[in-house]
């Protein structure tokens, strides 16, 4: 069995100290130490890589996702090491899809479709709306999100929405559209533990299907790497990517995953290939 050995983050939340004005500022906060991750029970997912276009095609997208720019910094800078060590090294790399039907023609697509066979998920019953019920919805979409005036270029960014040219997935990897596809490629490659990149990580990597709740409730580690992620940030938040740190810190509290620097993961894989 081959061991990737790096240092990997986890949130130390005790002891509240009670004689502190503040007690929760007696936890002892991230931690990090040597670990010993298994290999062929573990998977690189790529969750939500998309090709968003130009921010002069589709101004409003960008208005409304504001952190577009940094998923394309990611994927331009971390994705292509990253996942160049992932496969060299010969870890499973999985991708998890949304937003229309770009990733149908792909062989992975349609071998998790297969292993998942036809879906076994309960339909969730749909409930009656009514007059005021529909115009709170609208009030959301007016002035919570997207926005009357980007409606239209959040619906035209989806519907050219794609593989970013970094992310595009080679060969057979598994691309998984539902949970159920997802944890039956799992199944089928004896994964455990699901090390997530893509965006954002307080959004769609946690609540999305394929994401972190769904699947740690079917008992998989999940965890992440800090410079493959970014999150959705809102004015108080931005400048310091305060949600991005809420969320990676919920990944080692509410998760039980582990954070990893990419450096750290990409240099244990380069040992893994080496055999150094």
């Amino acid at each position: 069995m081959a061991i990737l050995r790096l240092p990997g983050w986890y949130y130390q939340q005790f002891d509240a100290d009670q004689s502190l004005d503040v007690p929760g500022e007696g936890y002892g906060g991230w931690k990090k130490e040597p670990l010993e991750i298994s290999l062929e029970h573990t998977a690189l997912v790529v969750m939500h890589a998309w090709d968003c276009g130009r921010r002069e095609d589709f101004p409003g997208w960008y208005r409304a996702i504001e952190y577009i720019p940094r998923s394309q910094q990611i994927c331009r800078e971390v994705f292509p090491p990253l996942l160049a060590a992932a496969r060299k090294a010969g870890l499973t790399v999985l991708h998890v899809v949304g937003g229309g039907d770009y990733f149908k023609g792909y062989e992975g697509c349609r071998r998790a479709v297969e292993l998942a066979g036809p879906p076994r998920e309960t339909p969730r019953p749909k409930l009656s709306s009514d007059p005021r019920i529909k115009e709170l919805r609208k009030l959301y979409a007016q002035r919570v999100f997207p926005g009357t005036h980007n409606q239209e270029d959040v619906r035209r960014g989806f519907e050219q929405v794609g593989f970013p040219p970094q992310a595009v997935p080679v060969g057979s990897e598994g691309i998984a559209q539902t949970t159920q596809q997802l944890l039956a490629l799992c199944v089928d490659g004896g994964i455990n533990h699901l090390v997530y990149a893509g965006f954002a990580i307080n959004y769609c990597i946690t609540f999305s299907p394929g994401g972190m709740v769904d699947m740690s409730r079917h008992g998989l580690m999940c965890s992440t790497i800090r410079q493959a992620v970014t999150a959705v940030e809102n004015r108080e938040t931005a400048r310091q990517e305060l949600h991005k740190q809420e969320a990676l810190w919920l990944t080692s509290l509410l998760f039980g995953g582990l954070v990893f620097d990419v450096d750290d993961f990409v240099a244990a894989l380069h040992g893994i290939a080496t055999g150094s």
